[in-house]
C-alpha cells in the first residue's frame, strides 16, 4: 500500500510544461470523465478515466513503464489512480499539482473541446437543490427534511474520505459519459508512442 511518506512528489504545471517543451515529458494519464477530458486536456494526455484504470491496472502495467504524471480536475481523483497503480507495482508516479485547474490558470497549453459542467459542479447543484426542496417541502410534510441532511452526512463523508458516491452516480449520466473509454483503444495508444 502506497503510504504517504512513499508516494513521490507531485509536480507543478511550470515543472511539466518545462519537461514537454525539453521534449522529456512523461506520460499524462487523466483520470477524469471522457466528457470532461473533451472539453479540456492537456495535449498528448491520454484519457483513462478512473474507473476504468482500477478495472485495468494490470493490463495497464505492461505499458507504463517510464515516468506517468497523473491528472484530474484538482489531483483528488489523480491521487486515487496513483495509489491504485502503486498497489498494482508501478514505480515513477507523480500526480500534477493542481490538476487541470492549475494547469489553466498557469496559461498552459490546452485542447479544447465542446464546454461542459465540471463534476464538482454538477454535484453542488444536485446537492443543493435536494436539500433545497426537501427543506421547503419539510415545512409541509414532516420529516421530508431528513433527506436533505442525508445529503449533508454523504458530503460530510465525502470529504474525509476523499470520495464522492454522488459524483460516480452522475459520471454515469449520458451527459457525462461522451464516448466510452474502450481499454484496447488506450493501449493500442500508448503502444503508438514513440
Amino acid at each position: 500500500m502506497t503510504t504517504d511518506a512513499s508516494r513521490a512528489a507531485g509536480l507543478t504545471p511550470a515543472t511539466l510544461q518545462q519537461l514537454i517543451e525539453d521534449g522529456r515529458g512523461p506520460r499524462l494519464l487523466d483520470v477524469r470523465t471522457p466528457a470532461e477530458f473533451r472539453t479540456a486536456h492537456i495535449p498528448g494526455a491520454y484519457n483513462v478515466p478512473l474507473h476504468t484504470l482500477r478495472e485495468h491496472r494490470a493490463e495497464l502495467l505492461t505499458h507504463l513503464d517510464e515516468d506517468v504524471v497523473l491528472v484530474c480536475r484538482s489531483g483528488a481523483r489523480a491521487a486515487q489512480a496513483e495509489q491504485a497503480l502503486a498497489e498494482a507495482g508501478l514505480p515513477n508516479l507523480r500526480v500534477l499539482d493542481g490538476g487541470m485547474m492549475a494547469w489553466e490558470v498557469a496559461g498552459a497549453p490546452v485542447n479544447r473541446g465542446e464546454a461542459r459542467w465540471d463534476m464538482e459542479r454538477q454535484v453542488r447543484l444536485v446537492a443543493g437543490s435536494v436539500v433545497l426542496v426537501t427543506g421547503l417541502v419539510g415545512v409541509l410534510v414532516p420529516g421530508v427534511h431528513l433527506i436533505g441532511t442525508a445529503i449533508g452526512a454523504g458530503l460530510t463523508y465525502a470529504a474525509l474520505s476523499n470520495s464522492c458516491m454522488m459524483g460516480v452516480l452522475l459520471s454515469k449520466l449520458p451527459y457525462n459519459r461522451g464516448p466510452r473509454t474502450d481499454i484496447r483503444t488506450v493501449i493500442a495508444s500508448l503502444r503508438e508512442r514513440p
